[in-house]
């Protein structure tokens, strides 16, 4: 056999082979959520954390730039080499599929965490309307015990890097309850694409290849603190967007600094929110002059900072994004992201909020 044809035939092998471990949560979950990848990815934030820059973007930028140039060579020879080409750019995508699945994205097939929390994932209009009224106060209570005036909004004082390292103190409360939240050896960055993130909608991400949880820094400072805590979710191997936020939000809340159970709190407010007029503008309607004045201001912040940055960039990235998660088994696509509120909802059944 040729060697132009190995590997293209390994990425169809690769795909079976992906597609078979979807079947097997279980084996997922015990060789390699609790098994390989927790090798991986700690040597990945040992070796690529201490860099004062974001290590995986400029791979991204060195990856595009090669990728054009080899387009470029190639722009008069399709037509008569297009089998070559094809096969080329196919063995390319093999190797960065294999790279991509193997250090982390086989996390995606894992055994959901609503299973192995043992709380469900449905719930009834009037339920979440019951836990938005709970989570009311305990974010209104925060926002005073920060302001002291219902009617200010928060500004967060510390820097970015703070929020970085101050993001580990919540993981390690969380996981003196749930020890499968543990959290070791920080790679938290932000990212040199940040402005190109805002456009694109994106709050930051995970980069598989090099474990750093690469965070837009242009967002609105008092809801820094759960997005960094939602990539670093993604960081100790949970791949599902509406998992990451939910762990996001936990580790937010256990944290003991008021500005980090502020942001945790008031993320989970507007998803609630956001759900609730989705079924009912109404309800959700009545719920608002529940709010302090200054949580108002700070989720007009948000609107503002969306609407600065709002582009037909987001809407194709949107779309790509969406089908990125149903091909890998996140049914709902975007919508993922505020499925969460029934993890929320079903976890605080039976808890105290």
């Amino acid at each position: 056999m040729k060697k132009k044809y190995i590997l293209p035939l390994l990425l169809v092998a690769q795909v079976i082979i992906v597609n078979l471990l979807s079947l097997f949560p279980e084996f997922v979950e015990e060789y390699y959520s609790n098994g390989l990848y927790q090798y991986l990815s700690e040597a990945s934030r040992v070796i690529f954390g201490y860099a004062g820059f974001s290590v995986g973007d400029v791979i991204y930028g060195f990856i595009l730039i090669l990728l054009l140039r080899w387009l470029w060579k190639k722009k008069g020879t399709w037509r008569r080499q297009w089998k070559n080409n094809l096969l080329q750019f196919t063995g390319f995508f093999s190797v960065f599929y294999f790279l991509f699945y193997f250090l982390w994205a086989v996390n995606y097939h894992r055994v959901p965490l609503h299973q192995k929390m043992a709380i469900g994932k449905r719930y009834e209009l009037n339920e979440l309307i019951s836990f938005t009224k709970l989570l009311i106060p305990k974010a209104n209570t925060t926002h005073l015990e920060i302001t002291g005036n219902d009617s200010l909004k928060v500004r967060n004082p510390y820097s970015i890097k703070d929020i970085y390292h101050k993001s580990l103190d919540g993981y390690h409360n969380l996981q003196k309850q749930y020890p499968f939240f543990a959290y070791k050896r920080e790679s938290t960055k932000s990212s040199l694409i940040s402005v190109p993130l805002s456009y694109m909608g994106f709050g930051g991400y995970l980069n598989p290849f090099t474990n750093e949880a690469q965070v837009n820094c242009k967002l609105p400072r008092y809801n820094l603190p759960t997005t960094v805590c939602h990539e670093m979710a993604h960081q100790i191997g949970y791949a599902s967007e509406s998992e990451a936020n939910f762990i996001g939000y936990m580790a937010s809340i256990a944290n003991e600094d008021p500005y980090f159970r502020y942001s945790g709190y008031t993320f989970a407010l507007k998803y609630c929110l956001r759900n609730i007029a989705k079924i009912n503008e109404k309800e959700a309607e009545k719920l608002l002059p529940l709010i302090n004045k200054g949580i108002r201001k700070n989720f007009k912040e948000s609107e503002d900072f969306n609407k600065k940055y709002e582009s037909f960039i987001e809407t194709l990235f949107d779309f790509f994004y969406d089908k990125y998660l149903k091909i890998n088994h996140q049914e709902d696509g975007l919508e993922t992201y505020s499925k969460f509120v029934g993890l929320l909802v079903n976890y605080y059944k039976d808890k105290d909020l």
